[in-house]
């Protein structure tokens, strides 16, 4: 459901959007006066913001995405996305045309002073320089650019995430054990059923022992899935295809007709699971046996700091072996921050997904940056309290903008080892 305090901010947003459109119009006319053409003139200074206009206006009516049980479609996504790509770069040509008008002001107020006795043959503000214009649509330019890029290539742009963890009491039989993660599917967003099968083989090449979903299958409905139903059945492995639910599945963020159909669209998504031929895991656990040795595979529903708690990790557990090595399946990483490292009983490995890394950041070898840290303490990669293992997946899909930047969808495979002592 589309709550009133954030269409509210939608319109804030789209008020902010039409503000920047007013600056960028009077910095794309002191870019043009001198043209030749006055028609580039006018489809410069004119038609690129009256095309923001539109798309700000078409983001206003995309908010009813929303309101029924269809929820965001890729068109919807569009329009958010392109609103977004806009309102990014305008803000830095408005940041540079700025810096360049509050310096001509001060300017002018400094020469006023100084010339306050004597007759002024200037404008008391000098006129706004060409250059300061130019240099803010090639500042502008760049995250145009990268973001573009996002849109077209990097949400099918799959990098395979190797993690290798070492552990004193993992069972013998298990040394060199290794699992495929993909989370986040968001199957309502694909609009490119090649690339994402790409994916898929890749996925599929990494021959893992054991294969686990963390969550996210749909955006909001059953049916997202149904397409794709064939591509992500190829996924299997030699113990087993294993899933839980994400906040999304259960169907929180559209209104339904009633309650009855709510449910009645859960029941059907597990059964999509089933067709895929992935064990669903609903606050259960079993036991996957190598050579005469077992671990403890633990699925828990979705249980999320500000979302939905359906999750009960101490029913999961009811039945597993104390002294059990044990690999958990939780969607929120924030389940592991507030639960799960503190819990009584070990529990060795938990794999998560839900932040997505905000589609959009830097990773480097020395540095890693994303506007979804500020919400997350563990948003991507590894953590490690105690011997006890968080890996939160970056995901495989991507939802409300239709691209990534920098955080590109992932494969994971982590590779259990046996610590030599």
């Amino acid at each position: 459901m589309l709550h009133n305090g954030l269409f509210v901010f939608f319109l804030i947003l789209a008020a902010i959007a039409l503000l920047m459109d007013w600056y960028v119009f009077s910095g794309l006319k002191t870019l043009t006066k001198q043209w030749r053409s006055t028609s580039w003139q006018r489809i410069v200074s004119w038609g690129l913001p009256a095309i923001s206009i539109i798309i700000t206006l078409l983001f206003i009516g995309g908010s009813s995405s929303f309101r029924n049980a269809r929820g965001m479609t890729p068109y919807h996504e569009y329009v958010f996305s392109l609103f977004l790509v806009l309102l990014i770069t305008k803000l830095f040509f408005v940041i540079v045309l700025f810096l360049g008008d509050i310096t001509r002001l001060f300017y002018g107020l400094i020469r006023g002073i100084a010339h306050r006795d004597k007759k002024k043959e200037k404008p008391f503000i000098p006129a706004r320089r060409r250059f300061v214009s130019e240099l803010a649509v090639l500042t502008a330019s760049v995250p145009l650019t990268a973001l573009v890029y996002g849109m077209i290539h990097g949400k099918y742009d799959y990098r395979v995430h190797r993690q290798t963890l070492y552990f004193d009491d993992l069972p013998e039989a298990f040394d060199g054990f290794t699992i495929t993660q993909i989370s986040d599917i968001h199957s309502g967003s694909f609009d490119n059923t090649a690339a994402v099968q790409r994916g898929i083989d890749i996925a599929k090449a990494q021959k893992s022992d054991l294969f686990v979903f963390t969550g996210d299958l749909v955006n909001n409905a059953a049916w997202e899935i149904e397409k794709y139903i064939p591509h992500f059945s190829q996924l299997k492995a030699p113990y087993g295809q294993f899933s839980i639910l994400g906040n999304h599945d259960y169907g929180d963020y559209i209104e339904w007709a009633s309650e009855a159909q709510k449910a009645a669209n859960l029941e059907k998504l597990k059964q999509h699971h089933k067709e895929l031929d992935y064990r669903l895991l609903l606050d259960e656990n079993l036991e996957i046996e190598k050579d005469g040795q077992k671990i403890s595979l633990i699925g828990v529903q979705n249980w999320g700091r500000g979302f939905i708690q359906a999750g009960d990790l101490d029913k999961a557990l009811k039945g597993v072996d104390p002294k059990a090595f044990k690999i958990l399946l939780s969607h929120d990483p924030t389940h592991w921050e507030d639960k799960v490292r503190f819990h009584p009983t070990t529990i060795h490995l938990t794999l998560a997904g839900h932040t997505h890394g905000a589609q959009l950041g830097v990773e480097t070898p020395g540095f890693r940056w994303s506007p979804v840290q500020y919400k997350y303490l563990d948003w991507a990669g590894l953590a490690n309290e105690k011997d006890r293992y968080l890996y939160v997946n970056r995901g495989f899909g991507f939802l409300a903008f239709s691209g990534r930047l920098g955080i590109w969808p992932e494969i994971t495979v982590i590779t259990l080892k046996k610590k030599v002592v």
